[in-house]
């Protein structure tokens, strides 16, 4: 009786397994035919200081994360609490970590632009 639950619960693992597998790969498919193609239109339309596809390949690289972080980290079985402590930690830290460098980074093209200091590399 108890090798049935078991060959239940590994039969429902394997699926999950290969649906986030797939999911996955069908992400990763999507950000590398974006990067192949790069439609012009998602170039030129610019979204708080970057391209629309900047963006679209952020929103999907977390997503993956998220996606990971919850099937093989086995975040979907914890607590509230614990799951909300993981989740918006990282979430927090990423958003601070893509504020730093829209930021820094557009300061820095404004500099070498505005001719104060020469584009020597």
């Amino acid at each position: 009786m108890a090798h049935d639950a078991t060959h239940q619960h590994e039969g429902s693992a394997t699926k999950k397994i290969w649906s986030v597998f797939a999911i996955l790969s069908v992400v990763t498919i999507v950000e590398v035919i974006l990067g192949i193609i790069k439609p012009e239109f998602l170039i030129k339309t610019s979204f708080i200081y970057m391209s629309l596809l900047n963006w679209i390949f952020i929103v999907l690289t977390i997503y993956k994360a998220y996606l990971i972080t919850w099937s093989f980290m086995h975040m979907e079985h914890e607590s509230k609490g614990l799951r909300r402590s993981v989740v918006w930690t990282g979430v927090f830290l990423v958003a601070y970590l893509v504020f730093i460098l829209l930021t820094e980074g557009d300061y820095i093209y404004e500099v070498y632009k505005g001719g104060y200091i020469s584009w020597n590399f």
